[in-house]
């Protein structure tokens, strides 16, 4: 077949279906040329099906069947991004945004909206989609999608998750096309470097020179691999785009297989993902029975294939040198570097390895241009990144933001701001191996370069916001707590570095801390990023040395005046009853499991200190706010 009829071919994979892309701006258009009056797309991400979407659709098809309802369309998506509205519906073409859906909301909804001539139900919209005259936002304009700029989540909360006819008619696969059709090898890769793609998974090594050593390098054999090993406590930006849109990544899998050379390509899960793990097994199906996997891929002559390796669990298998030990067949523990995996990676073959979001940037450079993806974001850092905002933080979800967006755009417009009027203390980016970043630098860009200069990093993307009433120290011990727990135990410096800070931490947060814990503290934290065989070693101190650097007033609390001035800690606790305010309810006496409390009723009570085990019982029932704790 010649380039031409290839091109004719690829040509028809845009038309393979009367297009229903529901995307935002074009979803009035788009209901009117199909048989469907009205699309309704609900949550199928892990978040909104904890929170039983599932239950929902049941009883949008039930009350569908009740009503006589057969001109509405049901779309199973994958995550919206604003994961503590879940379960989230939403009504096109009018765009309806329905939170907190429940099996009740949606009986109601069926007969005030989704019945001919209905309209939609106010009281039940998400309030920031309501004007005061009770039309309709688009939500795309609402402080949390406003900011955004979608490449990586493109499809995400947009197309029917396990369809490909529908990821098809949204884009994917065109770049696939285009590249087996048009390009050679080198102009992928010179696209990829002018593009200033840096790979997504924490290093930000550029991903053009990546797949230029991997191609240079001798042998007939190479693979393809795609790191899946979210292992970050608090992240969830791959697992989502996994399952909303599985099939971009198989396409730039795919395409890397073809610019270097390889002919095989693995996906390395967690098995904790089962959603992700589903879709992706319906993905790969899917593909190789359109011709897009497999065998001769678009009659090209090409032949490429994915398989799925599951994880165990391992945070070390993030390390993507121990991830491809585990891809065969072998305990997962890193090596050491160089060879880096380019030249020597699975099976000792030259290998391609990026993280999901990495991947699921590559089409759109490949559909759009280098110069357009350069455009974005700051000179050393190009494109997007993908944040999962959590901790204490009114919009928990996932964020796409221009690199170089600032952090207090992300938490407080994007965010929404701290909870009950709290005051913003730290985040931490980059889960155990980033570090904290105080309410100083909350003007500073998010990027690589920036985050590096404060002590922090980029990560994969966790950013955890943290109140006032955070304990720094207790902060640090958690990420060390989690390190120490995942060591692979191969490095001396890690295995036994992180237990001897860990007990350190729990000196000082137990009241027995020493002045020269502190120094002791640093002194063992640089040996440990200097000496460990692996990442994980390397960046285990990171959030104890930037909570050293921005919090060291709380760590001399903690060790020179035995206090914990967020009152976190438990050792250096002791609860109170303030008389004036105490009204002799008995409330806390009680529900005191220890009896520590004395008092007679309408007098005020006292707390034997000798007796509390400071479980906070007491506060959590007085109802007068006479109870603190110092």
């Amino acid at each position: 077949m010649t380039a031409e009829e290839l091109k004719v071919r690829a040509a028809k994979y845009s038309d393979l279906i009367e297009v229903r892309r529901a995307v935002r701006d074009q979803a009035e258009k788009l209901a009117k040329t199909t048989k469907y009056r009205k699309q309704i797309l609900v949550c199928g991400g892990t978040g909104c099906t904890s929170s039983r979407s599932l239950k929902v659709i049941e009883q949008l098809e039930k009350s569908f069947e009740e009503h006589g309802i057969d001109d509405i369309l049901i779309v199973k998506t994958g995550c919206f991004g604003l994961c503590a509205l879940g379960p989230i519906m939403i009504v096109y073409p009018e765009g309806a945004f329905y939170p907190h859906m429940t099996p009740e909301h949606v009986q109601t909804v069926v007969e005030h909206h989704l019945v001919k001539g209905g309209s939609p139900v106010n009281e039940l919209l998400y309030e920031g989609t309501v004007h005061e005259d009770g039309s309709i936002i688009p939500f795309a304009e609402i402080p949390f999608y406003k900011h955004q700029m979608r490449i990586a989540l493109r499809n995400c909360g947009v197309i029917a998750a396990e369809s490909i006819d529908e990821a098809i008619s949204a884009g994917d696969y065109r770049a696939l096309a285009k590249v087996l059709t048009e390009m050679t090898p080198d102009e992928v890769i010179d696209e990829l470097k002018a593009s200033g793609l840096r790979g997504r998974g924490g290093a930000g090594f550029p991903t053009g020179v990546k797949w230029a050593t991997s191609k240079a390098a001798p042998g007939d054999e190479k693979y393809v691999v795609c790191n899946a090993d979210e292992g970050d406590p608090g992240a969830f930006m791959d697992r989502s785009v996994l399952e909303g849109d599985p099939h971009s990544v198989l396409e730039a899998m795919t395409i890397a297989g073809y610019t270097v050379g390889a002919h095989q390509g693995f996906i390395y899960v967690r098995a904790e993902y089962p959603i992700a793990v589903e879709r992706l097994q319906i993905a790969i199906k899917q593909a190789r029975e359109a011709g897009l996997l497999g065998k001769n891929i678009l009659e090209s002559g090409f032949d490429f294939d994915i398989e799925i390796r599951l994880g165990a669990g391992a945070f070390v298998c993030g390390e993507e040198t121990a991830l491809m030990k585990s891809i065969e067949g072998h305990r997962g523990e890193p090596r050491p570097r160089p060879p880096f995996s380019a030249t020597c990676g699975v099976f000792d073959k030259p290998t391609v390895l990026n993280n999901v979001e990495t991947w699921a940037s590559v089409a759109p450079i490949i559909n759009n241009g280098s110069a357009w993806f350069a455009g974005i974001g700051t000179e050393k850092s190009k494109g997007t990144k993908v944040f999962a905002l959590g901790g204490k933080i009114h919009n928990v979800g996932l964020v796409e933001v221009p690199m170089g967006t600032t952090l207090r755009t992300i938490i407080y417009d994007i965010g929404g701001g701290i909870p009950n009027g709290k005051k913003f203390k730290a985040a931490q980016t980059g889960g155990p191996s980033g570090g904290c970043i105080s309410a100083t630098n909350l003007d500073i860009p998010m990027d690589f370069d920036s985050l590096i200069a404060i002590g922090s990093m980029m990560g994969s993307g966790g950013l955890i916001v943290m109140d006032e009433d955070t304990c720094m120290v207790d902060i640090a011990k958690f990420y060390l707590e989690f390190t120490a727990d995942e060591s692979c135990g191969k490095c001396n410096p890690c295995r036994i570095g992180t237990k001897r800070l860990l007990g350190i931490l729990n000196k000082i947060t137990e009241g027995k801390g020493e002045p020269e814990d502190i120094k002791k503290i640093q002194d063992l934290a640089e040996y440990m990023k200097s000496t460990s065989l692996c990442a994980l070693g390397q960046s285990a101190p990171n959030p104890i040395l930037s909570t050293l650097k921005s919090f060291i007033d709380e760590y001399r609390a903690h060790i020179y005046e035995k206090k914990c001035p967020a009152g976190v800690c438990k050792a250096l606790l002791n609860y109170y009853i303030e008389p004036d305010k105490c009204r002799g309810c008995t409330l806390c006496a009680r529900n005191c499991p220890v009896g520590a409390i004395s008092g007679a009723v309408k007098s005020a009570h006292v707390i034997d200190t000798t007796k509390c085990i400071k479980c906070g019982q007491c506060m959590e029932h007085c109802r007068f706010n006479a109870i603190v704790k110092k």
